[in-house]
C-alpha cells in the first residue's frame, strides 16, 4: 500500500503511528506546509511566552524513526480522485493508493477584508515565530482580536501575558458557543481583571478590515473605527480545504465522511479539524469538532479501516478546555436536560443530566474532576444512585470504589 498523509498534526501523526505499528512494509508518505518534524499544540502557549524551544512531542527524529517518506513544507495545490494523485507545490506530481486528508484547521473572521496582511493565524508555528520577532522587534504595541471562542480567549490572555495591549471584540460573550452564560461571565471578568480592553454586543459588530493591502483597523457597523498594530481574526476554527476545489470530493464546511471517516471517494479518508462528523453524546450534529482528543481518536480509527478492520467511529466529543494561563476552563458535551450547580471559593461545578446520565460539564477554577465526569459520559452509566454526591468537592474515584464500573475505567479521561 501507498498511503499519502496530508497533515502532520496530532491526527496525521495517529494515522502513521497506528499504522506502522502493524505493518512495517507499506510505504507512507507525509506531506506538511510547515518546514518540522511534527510538534505538539498544545505547548504552543509556552512557546509564545518564553521563546523557548518548540516541543515536537514525538521527537524530531520521528519520521526516521516510522520510516515515513516526510516532506516538510510541501503545499498541496490540488486532489484528483479520478487519477489517484495530488499535485504538490514543487510542481510534483504524486500517486497514491490510500489518502487521508490531515490538513487541520485555522483561525478566521468572516467579515469583509479578512484575507489582508496583518491579519494574523495563531495556530501554527510559523504564525508563533512571526509574531514572536515582531514583539522582540518592539513593532507591536496593540492587538486587535475578533472573535472570543476558546481560541481567542487563550491567544488574548498570552499576548497580554507578553506585555501587549489587547482589545477584544466580543458581539455576544465570551466562549459562547461551548459555556452556559454563568461560566461566560467568569471568563469576562478574568478578562477585564487582566487588563483586556472589551468591546460587547453592538458596539463590537465588525463590518470589515481596513487598509489597502494590509488591515490597519476594523469598521464598526457603529461607523467606529479601531486601529492596532495587529489583528487576529478568531470568530471560528475554518478547515483547510481550499485545495479541493473541483476535486469532486465533497464537502460542507469540512469534508464530510460517513461512519468509517470517509468521504465519497472509498479510498480518501478525512481526519481530525477537517471532517464533519457526528457527535458521541448528540449534541450538535454533523459537524467538525476540532480538538486533540478527537483529532487523535479520528487517526487511529482511519488507520485500522487502512489495515482492512472495518472499525466505525463512535462519534466526537464536543470539549474544550482553557488551562495554561491561570484560569482552568473545562467544558465537555451538551447543556440540557436536569442542571446541578455548586459555586463556592470562586470555583463552578455545573453537571447536565438526562435519563440518569451524565451528557455535559462546564467546570471553572477547578478540572480536577473531568476525566471522572468524562469517564461516565462516554461509558453512558447510570449515574442515578451518586447523583447527589457528583457536586461534592471531594468527589472522585474514593465514591467509584465500590461499583461494578470502577474495575473497567481508568481516571484520565479515557477508556481502556
Amino acid at each position: 500500500m501507498k498511503l499519502v498523509i496530508i497533515g502532520a498534526g496530532p491526527a496525521g501523526v495517529a494515522v502513521a503511528e497506528t499504522v506502522r505499528e502493524h505493518d512495517d512494509q507499506s510505504e507512507i508518505v507525509m506531506l506538511t506546509a510547515e518546514p518540522y518534524p511534527p510538534y505538539s499544540p498544545p505547548a504552543l502557549v509556552e512557546y509564545f511566552l518564553t521563546g523557548n524551544p518548540v516541543h515536537f512531542w514525538k521527537g524530531e527524529d520521528f519520521p526516521a524513526r516510522l520510516g515515513l517518506d516526510y516532506r516538510a513544507g510541501r503545499r498541496v495545490l490540488k486532489v484528483e480522485p479520478d487519477r489517484k494523485r495530488l499535485l504538490v507545490d514543487n510542481g510534483e506530481p504524486m500517486p497514491y493508493e490510500r489518502l487521508v486528508i490531515a490538513s487541520g484547521g485555522r483561525l478566521y473572521s468572516p467579515i469583509s477584508g479578512s484575507d489582508k496582511e496583518n491579519i494574523h493565524n495563531f495556530k501554527s508555528l510559523q504564525a508563533g515565530q512571526m509574531l514572536l520577532e515582531q514583539v522582540r522587534s518592539r513593532d507591536i504595541r496593540t492587538v486587535l482580536i475578533v472573535g472570543a471562542g476558546f481560541i481567542g480567549v487563550e491567544v488574548a490572555i498570552m499576548l497580554r501575558e507578553m506585555g501587549l495591549e489587547v482589545t477584544m471584540l466580543v458581539r455576544s460573550r465570551p466562549m459562547r458557543g461551548m459555556l452556559d452564560p454563568e461560566t461566560s461571565q467568569i471568563v469576562l471578568e478574568m478578562l477585564h481583571s487582566r487588563g483586556i480592553r472589551i468591546f460587547q454586543g453592538e458596539e463590537a459588530d465588525a463590518t470589515s478590515f481596513l487598509g489597502e493591502e494590509r488591515a490597519e483597523a476594523v469598521q464598526l457597523r457603529s461607523g467606529k473605527q479601531l486601529t492596532a498594530d495587529l489583528f487576529v481574526a478568531a470568530t471560528g476554527l475554518k478547515p483547510n480545504i481550499e485545495f479541493l476545489t473541483g476535486s469532486g470530493i465533497e464537502t460542507n464546511w469540512g469534508i464530510i465522511v460517513d461512519d468509517y471517516l470517509r468521504t465519497n471517494f472509498p479510498d480518501i479518508h478525512a481526519v481530525g479539524d477537517v471532517a464533519e462528523v457526528a457527535g458521541r453524546h448528540g449534541e450538535g450534529g454533523r459537524n467538525v469538532y476540532p480538538n486533540y482528543p478527537n483529532a487523535v481518536e479520528q487517526g487511529q480509527t482511519v488507520a485500522y479501516n487502512l489495515l482492512g478492520w472495518s472499525v466505525a467511529y463512535q462519534g466526537a466529543e464536543s470539549m474544550n478546555s482553557l488551562k495554561h494561563l491561570g484560569l482552568p476552563i473545562m467544558a465537555a458535551g451538551a447543556m440540557e436536560g436536569e442542571e446541578l450547580r455548586v459555586c463556592s471559593d470562586g470555583k463552578l461545578r455545573k453537571l447536565w443530566i438526562s435519563d440518569g446520565r451524565l451528557v455535559g460539564f462546564r467546570l471553572a477554577g477547578d478540572i480536577s474532576c473531568a476525566g471522572l465526569y468524562l469517564n461516565l459520559m462516554r461509558r453512558s452509566v447510570d449515574i442515578s444512585a451518586i447523583k447527589e454526591v457528583l457536586l461534592d468537592p471531594n468527589f472522585g474515584v474514593a465514591y467509584l470504589a465500590g461499583m461494578a464500573l470502577a474495575p473497567e475505567m481508568n481516571f484520565s479521561g479515557i477508556k481502556k
